[in-house]
């Protein structure tokens, strides 16, 4: 944190390599958490809007916005209820690293997302690979079907944040198959720019990862051999 308060960008290299110029761009960050992010993307310029629907984490990012004496605002509402709160357009919506699996309707995400962008704007979405979460928390053995057949329902001790956290916390999650975030996408009028996949993690965020580059980390188990992040990025007709 203070690395970021001192000026330091949370954003990685892939994100700002596909969201491009964002300055005095109108940007939503849907599932903003504690608006790192969100501020990052103030900082170079950008008139950003933050949504997530913790109430902790929003009341967080508005103190570090006035902390920094950024131009950020942020909304708590669920993602689903965006329109609910915003009657406007924006020339990119941006969203990142274990969003979708929240959400059961991608439909109904895509159906948003389409709504709330200006004709020519971008969706720019970057995400877990679906694969990883086919195996259990130490990346060692499948447990999960790649598909979106079942509701995931775990018990975690600890948190992303603190693996080594006193919590225990019930999770229920789905696993969204690429096919389905980009049939959802064309389904609701975006035009498909760009799709990638990486066989490594900006975060050390997995079970047993091992960093072989700077900021970039892989299972030490399954090494290279399988994407763990992928990137798309859709545009409204």
């Amino acid at each position: 944190m203070e690395n970021f308060k001192n000026g330091k960008s949370s954003l990685n290299q892939i994100e700002l390599s596909l969201l491009g110029d964002v300055e005095n761009k109108k940007i939503l960050h849907l599932q903003c958490h504690f608006g790192q992010d969100t501020l990052s993307l103030a900082r170079l310029g950008a008139d950003v809007t933050g949504v997530d629907f913790s109430e902790e984490a929003i009341a967080v990012a508005k103190s570090l916005a006035e902390e920094m004496q950024l131009n950020a605002r942020f909304i708590c509402c669920d993602v689903y209820e965006t329109l609910a709160h915003l009657d406007e357009k924006f020339d990119i919506i941006y969203t990142s690293y274990g969003v979708l699996g929240w959400l059961p309707d991608l439909n109904k995400w895509a159906e948003i997302v389409s709504k709330l962008l200006k004709p020519g704007g971008k969706i720019v979405l970057v995400e877990f690979h679906p694969m990883v979460w086919m195996f259990d928390n130490e990346v060692k053995n499948i447990v999960y079907s790649y598909f979106n057949v079942e509701t995931i329902i775990e018990e975690e001790t600890g948190t992303y944040a603190d693996k080594n956290a006193a919590l225990t916390t019930k999770t229920i999650t789905w696993n969204h198959p690429i096919s389905e975030v980009l049939q959802a996408m064309l389904a609701n009028g975006l035009t498909l720019n760009s799709f990638e996949e990486f066989d490594y993690s900006p975060y050390n965020c997995l079970g047993e990862m091992e960093e072989f580059e700077p900021k970039k980390f892989r299972s030490k188990q399954l090494k290279h051999k399988i994407p763990l992040v992928y990137a798309v990025v859709a545009t409204r007709s």
